[in-house]
Order: C-alpha cells, then sequence, then structure tokens
C-alpha cells in the first residue's frame, strides 16, 4: 500500500543493454517448472509475500481507475487462494491519475503504485515486471473489458508450474464476445497477419489480459525491444519460438465503446513491428537456440535406454524431404535430358539432388546442427547415392533393353519405381549409418552449454 517512484528508471527500459552481452546469462537455462507452495493468506497477519502481482497500466484514466482497482481488488480478495498485490503502472498521465492511484494505494492493502514519466505499455509493464518479487505477473486493462472470473484460469497453469505464459483469447469458439465489426475485422486480420508471417501458434495477440511466470520473464524482457502496443505480441512470438509452452484461456469481453486506442496509430505500428522481429528471426538475430531446451524437466531430454525415440518424426521429415527431392530430381532430369542421353541426365540430375537432400535430411530429419561433420555427412550421403544410381541406373538399362526406344513418360514411370524402392533403402542407411542416434544428441547437447 504505497506509491512507488523507485522504478523510474529501472533496469531493461530500453529492452537492449542485457541482450548486447556475449556471456548469455541474461539468456541461461531456466530452473525446472515447480507448482508453487501453498500459501494461505492469514488476515489476522496481514498479506504475506505475493504470489501473483497484476498490473494495471493507465495513462489518464481518472475516471476509470477507482472502480476498475476497488473491483479487481474485492474479486481477488473473494477468489484467490494466494496472496496478491495490484500495481497501477501510471504512463505519463496529466491528468489526476497519479492522485487517484495514491488514494488507492493508501486505502487498500496490497495495491501499490507505480509512476513513470514516459509513455508505453510495453515500458511499464517491462518495468514493472523486472523489479516484482512475484514469481507469476500477470497485467489486465484498466477498461476490464475481460470478464475477471478468467483470472484464476489464467494463472492457474503457471501456479502449477504446467505452463510459462497464459493469454487470454476472444477468437476461440468458446469465447463470448461482444464488439463492433470494425474491431472484429482489424483483430482477425492482425492475427492472420501474425500467423502468415511469423508462424505465430497462438490465437489472439492483442488481448490485454496475459500472465508469465518470472523466471521466464526475466529471460525474455531483454531480447523484447518494443516499449508500446507490440510489445505482448513480440514476447509471445519470441516465446513461441523458444519452445516455451503457453496456455490459451477462452474469455467473455465486452468492447469498451470509449477506449482511447488509436487503431490506425497503433496498427501501424504493430505491423513495423511484425517486419522487424521477422526480419530477425529471419537472420537468426535473436538467441533463441539458448531457451531451446529450457527445462531440465522436458521429457524430450531424459534418456531412455532401448527406446528408438523420434521415429515417428523422422518418417514424416524424411517423405516431405524426398517428396521435394522427387520433384527436384525429376525437374532436373527433364532439363537435362534435353541435351544428354538418359544415363548422363539421371546421374547428374541424380547427383546434384542427393546433396540438396542429404543436407536437408541433415538439419530437418535427424535434428543435426552445425557445421561438424558435415563433409563426412555428404560422403556418406554420396555412399547412398550410388546405391540409388544403381537402382535407377540399372532400371534404366533394363527398360532400354526391352523396348528399345521407350517413350520420355516410360522413363518418368520405371524412375519413380525404382525411386520409391531406394528410398527405403535410403532412409535405413541414413539413420543407421549417416546420423545414427549418439551422433545426433552430441550437437544438442552442445547447444545447452
Amino acid at each position: 500500500m504505497t506509491t512507488d517512484s523507485s522504478l523510474r528508471s529501472g533496469p531493461g527500459t530500453t529492452g537492449r543493454s542485457s541482450r548486447d552481452g556475449d556471456d548469455g546469462t541474461a539468456h541461461g537455462r531456466l530452473p525446472g517448472r515447480e507448482h508453487l507452495p501453498a500459501l494461505a493468506l492469514d488476515p489476522a497477519a496481514g498479506p504475506g509475500a505475493p504470489v501473483l502481482d497484476v498490473v494495471v497500466p493507465v495513462h489518464n484514466e481518472e475516471k476509470d481507475l477507482r472502480p476498475c482497482v476497488v473491483r479487481l481488488h474485492g474479486h481477488l480478495a473473494r477468489t484467490f487462494p494466494y496472496p496478491f498485490r495490484i500495481t497501477v503502472a501510471d504512463n505519463a498521465s496529466t491528468d489526476t491519475t497519479p492522485a487517484v492511484a495514491a488514494a488507492l494505494a493508501a486505502e487498500l492493502p496490497g495495491v501499490r503504485s507505480v509512476r513513470l514519466e514516459e509513455k508505453g505499455r510495453g515500458r511499464a509493464l517491462r518495468t514493472v515486471w523486472a523489479a516484482s518479487d512475484a514469481p507469476v505477473l500477470a497485467y489486465m486493462d484498466v477498461d476490464l473489458s475481460t470478464d475477471l472470473n478468467a483470472l484464476l484460469p489464467l494463472v492457474a497453469p503457471l501456479i502449477s508450474g504446467h505452463s510459462d505464459l497464459a493469454i487470454g483469447s476472444r477468437l476461440t469458439r468458446s469465447s463470448r464476445v461482444v464488439r463492433g465489426p470494425k474491431r472484429e475485422f482489424v483483430s482477425r486480420a492482425y492475427n492472420l497477419i501474425l500467423r502468415s508471417s511469423l508462424a505465430a501458434g497462438f490465437s489472439d495477440a492483442q488481448c490485454g489480459f496475459k500472465a508469465i511466470r518470472r523466471e521466464v520473464a526475466e529471460r525474455l524482457l531483454p531480447m523484447v525491444e518494443d516499449s508500446g502496443w507490440f510489445f505482448d505480441t513480440e514476447l509471445l512470438v519470441l516465446a513461441e519460438r523458444a519452445g516455451l509452452r503457453i496456455h490459451e484461456v477462452p474469455v467473455d469481453w465486452i468492447d469498451d465503446p470509449d477506449s482511447t486506442v488509436h487503431i490506425v496509430r497503433t496498427a501501424t505500428e504493430d505491423l513495423k513491428g511484425v517486419w522487424r522481429v521477422g526480419r530477425a528471426l529471419a537472420v537468426g538475430a535473436l538467441p533463441l537456440d539458448r531457451l531451446a531446451r529450457p527445462f531440465g524437466d522436458d521429457p524430450r531430454d531424459r534418456a531412455l535406454t532401448g527406446v528408438e525415440r523420434g521415429l515417428a518424426r523422422q518418417l514424416i521429415g524424411f517423405c516431405v524431404v524426398g517428396a521435394l527431392s522427387t520433384l527436384f530430381y525429376l525437374a532436373l532430369y527433364s532439363l537435362f535430358r534435353l541435351g544428354v542421353g538418359p544415363q548422363l541426365a539421371n546421374g547428374g540430375a541424380l547427383l546434384v539432388s542427393a546433396v540438396a537432400n542429404t543436407a536437408a535430411n541433415r538439419r530437418l530429419t535427424f535434428g543435426v546442427r552445425g557445421r561438424g561433420g558435415a563433409v563426412r555427412h555428404q560422403a556418406q550421403g554420396l555412399v547412398v547415392f550410388a546405391v540409388g544410381l544403381a537402382l535407377t541406373s540399372g532400371s534404366l538399362a533394363a527398360l532400354g533393353a526391352a523396348t528399345g526406344s521407350p517413350s520420355h513418360s516410360t522413363e518418368l514411370a520405371v524412375l519413380i519405381t525404382a525411386n520409391l524402392a531406394a528410398t527405403v533403402l535410403r532412409f535405413l542407411l541414413l539413420r543407421a549409418w549417416v546420423f545414427p542416434t549418439g551422433a545426433r544428441r552430441a550437437p544438442a547437447s552442445e547447444d545447452l552449454r
């Protein structure tokens, strides 16, 4: 129940300084998820150390701030079984919002106010979250458009240790949403852009109702550059790309007709953020590999003797790579056939496609990263190529001996059949000889150092 001004220039306000270090400590391996201890709030003893810190970022919200915080505080006091804190993060308000926030902090236990001299929802969340001592951090918009009954389901997976982040979604089938067609269109169009450009798997990036475990925030916040409305979208994209678990909660949501959000300006800034993050991901400028295996309790990291792992995934990857390689091979064969005989065209097309096939299977099917052993793998892949060459060349030779002058379509049919036979043998050789289990595990362990 204090007014806190010590966070005005806290760490991480720019989102750059921590990321520039080379030691990787800011992005180090995260601890295993654990269920938080079941601490009860004893009214006679007063509030204990908060388990949940709910941040309400505001800018010139003198009208809505008091009813929002009073309602939120009453709901948490009645329904939340852990100690909690509500932090009002004032973003350079010029009206009486700071006075209202200070009055609430003095009046309600577990409420505090923080003043920032610069605007930006992302800046407010970064500043408060970076300095909070609560193991679970959340935020919600001051208009309380989201029904508060979703708050406990939002944070429960984080408290239990099941998930790393949680978001409210207005776009699931079970969500109940009341809003105008313009906002509905903008929201769905924006999430469609995220899915198509950044391959986002979450359904609603803009809903102002999110939570994160503190140790996850400590690693991700230094990697987030935006300080405005795109902040939480960027946070979600990076978390998803790092392999973190995002829990979605369908919410009941009623649009605030008096919202001060400028749709066009916000959409423009969001699109700029999508372009910036997409370019950084494309060139590998973000150190997400340091979080690729973030938790020690990941079952994929457990050593199981006598159990072959990943066979189904490898078969799918091998089939996809094989299908693309076959199309590439047939296109090359048809191209080479315009100038040379069938045997030379087959050999040249198979050689080029074999090099591409080995490289693709090395990375995508068997998960081998880095340049170590790449030359040896290609050499072994050429041996596998020789087996395929023998099968396909032998098939062409047999076809020529049987028919004399086969048509181009007949040649292609025979080559497809021969390649299907060679594919099975190729997969077995790649899995057992070129990329054996022990060789595949070594690069993965190096990524965790």
